[in-house]
């Protein structure tokens, strides 16, 4: 079965008005700090069951501590632990903030983890050495895809290679690059910034993109939720799960 999802990353509204009108929402706060498990637990209990929950890693994977996303960590990391953390180093405290991320995607029952790169961590050899040996010990959980968004100048032939090699879905805008997986996950953070509001052509040209899927369409745009909703009016209706074996 192929579909297309679409979606927001970062509901804006109640969960319950969220779950209305879509059927699948990228969590963000993960990202930043991770809720408590009584606030996981609550969301995952707001929804329907058939609803769908993707994650954003905790930064502490990707990100480096000098990251302006830090201001937003609500424990401040000791001076050894800022030397620790960011560009998939296998650290302890990188470990155990997979192990967070993965308590998060557990009770959110979520079917995929997005691993997000900032635009610093480049195609150097030591950095893809670092991204091999984070996805060698990193444990994975059975049903979850693992989501990769890797941003600056990536050559398309070295994340088509690094995606089979490491079994990771390619994260993109699709107004910056194609998605180059089989199960495509876009994210569309605005043409001219976050403010952007997709006109109907690039809608269509967008629809035109992703075609009859399989495809997920998370719109990371601030007036995301009216694009969404004029985006899912162009493609097919969702049919349900995504075919479990492809990305």
């Amino acid at each position: 079965m192929t579909s297309v999802k679409v979606g927001l990353c970062g509901a804006g509204m109640a969960l319950t008005s969220y779950a209305q009108r879509f059927r699948v929402l990228e969590v963000q706060q993960t990202f930043y700090q991770p809720p408590r498990e009584a606030t996981l637990r609550r969301w995952r209990a707001s929804v329907p069951p058939a609803f769908e929950f993707t994650i954003k890693a905790w930064q502490l994977i990707t990100h480096e501590a000098r990251s302006s996303t830090y201001r937003r960590l609500r424990t401040p990391l000791s001076a050894e632990e800022r030397t620790e953390v960011g560009g998939f180093r296998w650290t302890p405290v990188v470990a155990r903030a997979w192990d967070t991320t993965l308590s998060c995607a557990a009770i959110l029952e979520a079917t995929a983890i997005l691993l997000q790169c900032p635009a610093s961590f480049r195609p150097t050899e030591p950095a893809i050495a670092r991204l091999r040996e984070f996805l060698s010990r990193a444990p994975r959980p059975a049903g979850v895809r693992l989501l990769w968004e890797p941003r600056g100048p990536w050559p398309d032939e070295l994340v088509r290679g690094l995606c089979e090699e490491l079994d990771l879905t390619h994260a993109a805008d699709p107004f910056l690059r194609p998605s180059l997986t089989p199960l495509a996950y876009y994210r569309l953070h605005g043409i001219t910034g976050a403010r952007h509001v997709y006109t109907d052509a690039e809608l269509t040209r967008l629809a035109d993109t992703v075609g009859a899927g399989p495809a997920y369409v998370m719109f990371n745009n601030l007036p995301r939720a009216d694009d969404a909703w004029r985006f899912s009016r162009l493609v097919p209706p969702d049919a349900g799960p995504v075919d479990a074996d492809l990305g």
